[in-house]
């Protein structure tokens, strides 16, 4: 069962939140952090990407570099751009992006609980990102950014989300950057957080969405900190970190694609050629194709595009893995034909949020940046849940979510 909890969340005054707010670490690099934070003395990016207040060029995982994340937490709760809420409390993060609207709800959950497993996961993680966010989550004594969970649908919560989401929120605004609306309510009726905490314990499991190595790290931070308190009772507020829950029907799984260097010594013909072995090939022509249900590809090759078609014996749709496009397009093109077997190291193929768009494809192929492009139909949520349920892992780079959260609206103390 999940076991979460609420918390005395540390946030910005209502007048100051959209200067605080930004996007995740994850998704910039260190000179697009610092270019968004310039002339913002206020943006979190000072403490998520610190290394913007040193000179370019400085490591990101210089030991200064964490400390001042740290030095810079402090002087912004020194200075009244973030504060602590009195009262522990749970909090309704709403996010619009192209007119929908999800709805999550920001609580602190159990390390014990990723630990046993009863926090599930899709993704493998890597130990030096793992390392990273454990440094940062350990100097800051804090999780600075929430991770991102799905839940089983639940009415009675729905119904409980839908009572605050009438209210006046406490922050509404859309993003310059990318037009999502971000807006945030506090529940602080007891009745209604104790009940909240008593859906989540009917709850069989939580699903990591997005956050796997801050996940991770947060737990295993939390972790570390248990075994090396001599009292440590179980309660204590390391015991927990911070996430934002959401209803599984109400997320959106978008492509993620690829674009490949090279055809590995092969012609365009050649190529197409043994694309045909496994896959029903069609030529589309110029104008842009999306693949249209699952086991759909599109190729993008030498300004014409294809669409493919998994031929039948090709993949088994009782095998919650076999069955994802990534792993047929992985296996049969990727591997079979251009000789790509790590998806992870490999420097000649590369990923493209489907955010993008495919025109984003098609750019890099026609700029003579990549040769050949590769779009494929997202995944559930209904795959991604079967996945983590078996305890099956998804091939690298298999689901990107947006909206992303935003980082800033709130942030969980490892200790009160």
């Amino acid at each position: 069962m999940a076991v979460i909890k609420p918390f005395k969340g540390i946030r910005p005054p209502r007048e100051l939140v959209e200067q605080v707010a930004s996007r995740p670490y994850d998704v910039l690099n260190s000179e697009e952090a610092r270019e968004e934070a310039l002339g913002n003395e206020k943006s979190l990016y000072h403490i998520i990407k610190p290394e913007i207040d040193f000179p370019v060029g400085t490591d990101e995982h210089d030991p200064a570099v964490y400390e001042k994340a740290a030095e810079n937490f402090r002087m912004f709760q020194d200075k009244g751009w973030l504060v602590q809420d009195d009262k522990e409390q749970y909090y309704v993060y709403a996010q619009t992006m192209n007119g929908r609207t999800q709805y999550g709800l920001v609580v602190c959950a159990s390390v014990e609980d990723y630990m046993n497993g009863n926090i599930k996961k899709h993704e493998l993680t890597r130990c030096d990102k793992e390392e990273d966010r454990m440094k940062h989550v350990r100097v800051n004594n804090a999780n600075i950014e929430p991770v991102f969970f799905a839940y089983p649908d639940h009415p009675e919560l729905d119904a409980i989300v839908k009572k605050y989401a009438v209210k006046t929120p406490e922050y509404n605004f859309v993003a310059e950057l990318d037009g999502f609306g971000h807006i945030f309510w506090i529940i602080d009726n007891d009745e209604d957080i104790d009940r909240i905490t008593e859906l989540f314990a009917g709850i069989p499991s939580l699903y990591i969405a997005d956050g796997h190595h801050r996940s991770a790290a947060a737990a295993l931070v939390g972790a570390e900190k248990a075994r090396q308190n001599p009292n440590h009772r179980g309660d204590e507020e390391y015991n927990y970190f911070m996430a934002v829950c959401f209803p599984a029907n109400q997320l959106t799984i978008i492509d993620y694609n690829r674009v490949i260097k090279d055809l590995n010594g092969l012609s365009d013909e050649e190529f197409v050629c043994k694309l045909s072995n496994h896959f029903i090939v069609e030529e589309k022509g110029e104008e842009i194709y999306k693949p249209l249900a699952l086991h759909n590809f599109s190729v993008y090759l030498s300004g014409k595009w294809y669409s493919l078609t998994a031929k039948p014996g090709t993949y088994d749709d009782n095998d919650p893995i076999g069955a994802l496009d990534v792993t047929i397009s992985s296996n049969l093109i990727l591997d079979e034909i251009l000789g790509i077997k790590d998806l992870r190291s490999d420097k000649r193929i590369d990923f493209v949020g489907g955010i993008r768009g495919l025109a984003e494809l098609k750019r890099r192929v026609d700029s003579g940046e990549m040769r050949v492009a590769l779009a494929l139909y997202s995944v559930s949520m209904k795959q991604l849940i079967d996945i983590a349920d078996t305890g099956n892992i998804m091939p690298p780079k298999t689901t990107w979510f947006e909206p992303k959260l935003r980082s800033g609206l709130v942030i969980h103390k490892l200790e009160n």
